[in-house]
């Protein structure tokens, strides 16, 4: 039987920048936790290490001191990429897979379960990723499992996700609402309602959860005549400005404020969308704040598929609606407009008239008339004050990435 569980990032994690270049690809979130989250629930018991990007390897060693991080493998392992869904189904077909087996998905690695020997085979790249390629003379299997590859699939899968999470971890009926609900409000198919603890949900709002599950974590507030249909989640600690209109397939990470019209979108944590404006189909990293009235369009004039620029190419989403794609500490001023399919680096500050480019890389300062670099220093100080009005200290380890990050994108801003 294996024990060991070796959650890895693999080559493709260039497809989810900017999203995954403070983060490892599994710490994204899609439904009502992280990629992470769900593989851990799913495979409960094993002892887990992580192999990540090695320039991340601190920060991901400080948020899970618990982990062991970039560290030799022996006897008998069990790899799963942190692009997977994992779920119940994956779990049976993994724990029945033979040693020294491979599970494919096109060119990619899923899974794979590698004896001592193997392991002793196994190579890293120059980003301290695993290679499988030598490898591929072991026993492959076709793998058919959802597999994140783009930014616009964690959005395309949430809804679905939050249904999953919600069904298999959270309490159903009367004893999910432990937070204060007001006369006044209206909850349409209670028993698919989570409440956490110390949350309240105030006079005039209406969570309507007939067409999925509505989650609301511990500490939050929901103010009065705010909408939210499932499915739906709100994280720990966040606040729903009044009259926000929060529609289907949205998940809300821990500490956020959200006014407006917020659709199928997902808020990573930490991020404010305070005032009207619409977020549709969108994800936005932690440390994100839009001005006022921003918006985004994610369809375009003639219900064309949506073409997304990522890393450096032109891909087609396959999707009619496609938005605005953030990265972390980005901003917009008021009144900011992005186009169908607009990607915005980490640490960029975007203003003005006018549609920006729908490619903005990070640390980028400007908008439709022209961009410049945004000074790192002024960034970090800036990141640091956000932060610290959150109680939560830029450490040492996050600002090297940031530092590293605008290193590394310094060739796409000349």
């Amino acid at each position: 039987m294996v024990h060991t569980l070796c959650i890895f990032e693999d080559q493709e994690y260039t497809q989810l920048l900017p999203l995954a270049y403070l983060r490892p690809t599994w710490d994204l979130r899609c439904g009502i936790v992280t990629l992470r989250e769900k593989i851990e629930r799913t495979f409960p018991g094993m002892t887990i290490q992580f192999l990540c990007r090695g320039y991340l390897a601190d920060l991901v060693r400080e948020q899970h001191p618990e982990r062991t991080v970039n560290a030799s493998l022996s006897g008998d392992v069990l790899f799963i990429n942190g692009r997977v869904l994992a779920d119940a189904d994956i779990a049976r077909e993994l724990a029945a897979l033979s040693a020294d087996t491979l599970c494919v998905s096109g060119s990619a690695v899923v899974a794979a379960r590698l004896s001592a020997q193997s392991i002793q085979q196994l190579r890293f790249d120059s980003s301290q990723l695993p290679d499988f390629s030598g490898l591929r003379h072991l026993p492959h299997r076709e793998f058919t499992e959802t597999l994140i590859r783009y930014p616009w699939d964690l959005v395309n899968n949430n809804g679905r996700q939050i249904i999953a999470d919600f069904e298999s971890s959270i309490a159903h009926g009367a004893a999910a609402r432990q937070g204060t609900v007001y006369p006044g409000s209206h909850l349409l198919n209670p028993d698919a309602i989570a409440i956490g603890t110390a949350s309240s949900i105030k006079p005039g709002v209406v969570l309507d959860a007939e067409n999925g599950p509505i989650v609301i974590g511990k500490n939050v507030r929901i103010l009065p005549n705010a909408v939210i249909e499932g499915p739906a989640s709100i994280g720990d600690g966040s606040l729903i400005k009044v009259g926000a209109k929060i529609y289907e397939h949205t998940s809300i990470g821990p500490v956020c404020k959200v006014g407006g019209e917020v659709e199928a979108s997902i808020i990573h944590g930490y991020s404010n969308k305070q005032h009207d404006g619409f977020l549709g189909h969108a994800y936005l990293c932690p440390w994100v704040n839009l001005g006022a009235d921003t918006n985004n369009s994610d369809l375009k004039n003639n219900y064309g598929s949506v073409r997304v620029k990522i890393n450096g190419k032109e891909i087609d989403s396959g999707s009619l609606f496609a938005g605005v794609i953030v990265g972390d500490h980005a901003k917009s001023a008021i009144n900011t407009m992005f186009n169908t399919g607009t990607v915005v680096g980490v640490g960029s500050n975007v203003f003005g008239g006018g549609f920006p480019p729908k490619y903005i890389p990070s640390f980028s300062w400007g908008g439709a008339e022209g961009m410049t670099t945004y000074d790192i220093e002024k960034c970090v100080a800036v990141a640091r004050t956000v932060m610290e009005r959150r109680k939560k200290p830029l450490t040492a380890a996050e600002e090297h990435v940031l530092r590293m990050v605008f290193t590394m994108t310094a060739h796409e801003r000349t």
